[in-house]
């Protein structure tokens, strides 16, 4: 392998190790988790969505999602979008939240989330998480299957 090959190969590689560990500050779905709290997580991350990397928070929002909930948004990149356009931006760097729990059994929760945007406007959603079944790694993780489009309850001021 020539000098400049083998150098080139070296910096790539870097260059991943140091993306890859960049991305492994983010949390990923295990069992233990509970639904409240897989809500929280995604919720911290978006407030803080830029400050591990550009779009960490939309991307530990995107770990948290049930993979039926990612077949209709589409892959990450739409996710991406979607989060970004008028109905969701508000998530972005909200300045706090709450999580209240509005109704649960073993396979599903439902809760009702209120924000308060960077504009000191106060949203609510609808957030439901269920618990993924299926075999494979996120067997029995909650996940997110709904957000429903928010509803502006007004200002703080």
């Amino acid at each position: 392998m020539s000098k400049k090959l083998h150098l080139t190969f070296s910096v790539v590689l870097i260059f991943l190790y140091f993306i890859s560990f960049a991305k492994a500050d983010l949390q990923i779905p295990n069992n233990s988790i509970i639904p409240s709290e897989v809500i929280k997580i995604q919720l911290v991350g978006l407030m803080n969505n830029d400050k591990k990397f550009k779009d960490s928070g939309i991307e530990q929002t995107w770990n948290f999602a049930h993979p039926d909930n990612k077949k209709n948004t589409g892959p990450l990149p739409n996710f991406k979008k979607m989060i970004k356009s008028k109905s969701y931006q508000m998530l972005l760097g909200h300045l706090s939240h709450t999580i209240t729990n509005v109704g649960s059994s073993d396979k599903w929760a439902q809760f009702e989330v209120i924000i308060l945007d960077k504009e000191k406007i106060y949203h609510k959603f609808n957030w439901q998480v269920e618990k993924y079944t299926e075999e494979g790694p996120l067997k029995d993780c909650w996940l997110t299957t709904m957000v429903s489009s928010p509803i502006p309850l007004g200002s703080s001021i």
